[in-house]
């Protein structure tokens, strides 16, 4: 049995409507299940209060990692010579950089790099799956192999802390991957296994909450001891307890951080982003796979189209008066 094309149009129309319908509760839009932290995922503890801006970490970063060919950046004069790496933000050739923020209270030293997502922006945007996050240590790593060059993660990054090789003949993206070719040479994050003060502290991230919380528990002015380098080290240093603000920067921010910040007055001070405790990837894969699932919003808007097409074409054909 045949059908013509005005059946074909009816049956369209009303199949598209109905499922219009019928998909609306699946069509509610909201974020995803939040990413969850692997237990023994790794990063660091910033503590702006222990921080004096030697840089130590700066160096020690380029010098730690040959392969991504991190050129000195000489961005201020010094008598006119270039002696000394003087990076005045994250870029293509610095991974991580120490900037100075003056506030009422003084001054504060702070450290930006990749703060390592527990839900990361950068992997949700990158169509071809460069980035991606170890199951284990949480870490997010890039694959200059897979990367087509599409500087989305740039777009997508709330800490502009991915950099592109714009003067190479073959540019890639470039950011902090936590040291992690060292991690199977039984060594850590160079930016933390040199600090001379312990402002930066490496370990599993579960042991760092620990650690932040507790110094956020201790009485301004009461000694104690912390650990340097690493969370697990031997090595300890004895201070009395700085004025914290009441607040782990990373802990909940962007849907969590493996990067954590204390600090004495507002991480958001201190030129890091307020972000909300839901992460943007979550919010916007929920949008996407909303509008996608079980392809329910092209076929409705297919349904729209044709009904409309098929409205159109019963106008056209209704007999008109002779006088027109």
């Amino acid at each position: 049995m045949g059908i013509n094309r005005r059946d074909f149009l009816k049956g369209a129309a009303g199949s598209g409507l109905l499922l219009a319908a019928d998909a609306s509760p699946a069509l509610a839009f909201g974020p995803r299940t939040p990413k969850e932290l692997p237990p023994d995922a790794v990063g660091i503890l910033f503590d702006s209060t222990l921080c004096i801006g030697c840089n130590a970490c700066v160096f020690r970063c380029k010098q730690a990692n040959p392969h991504m060919a991190l050129r000195p950046e000489f961005n201020v004069p010094i008598g006119g010579l270039k002696i000394h790496d003087t990076p005045i933000g994250l870029s293509e050739n610095t991974l991580t950089v120490i900037k100075l923020y003056k506030h009422d209270g003084g001054h504060s030293f702070i450290k930006h790099q990749c703060m390592h997502c527990i839900d990361p922006a950068c992997v949700s945007a990158c169509p071809v799956t460069a980035f991606t996050k170890d199951p284990k240590t949480g870490i997010v790593k890039f694959c200059k192999r897979v990367c087509i060059g599409c500087r989305y993660c740039q777009l997508a990054c709330p800490f502009v802390a991915i950099g592109f090789k714009w003067d190479e003949p073959f540019p890639e993206m470039v950011r902090c991957q936590l040291c992690d070719h060292l991690i199977p040479l039984g060594k850590y994050a160079a930016c933390c296994s040199y600090c001379p003060t312990g402002a930066a502290l490496y370990g599993r991230v579960a042991d760092l909450r620990k650690e932040a919380s507790r110094r956020l528990d201790l009485e301004y002015g009461e000694p104690y001891r912390f650990p340097v380098n690493h969370i697990e080290s031997g090595r300890k240093s004895f201070r009395p307890a700085a004025k914290y603000y009441p607040n782990i920067y990373g802990d909940t921010e962007g849907g969590g951080l493996q990067v954590m910040v204390l600090a004495g007055v507002s991480p958001l001070r201190l030129g890091l982003p307020d972000l909300p405790d839901v992460s943007n990837a979550a919010v916007s894969e929920g949008v996407f796979k909303t509008i996608y699932k079980w392809f329910a919003a092209p076929i409705v808007l297919l349904g729209a189209l044709v009904y409309l097409a098929y409205r159109n074409t019963e106008e056209y054909r209704k007999p008109k008066d002779e006088d027109d």
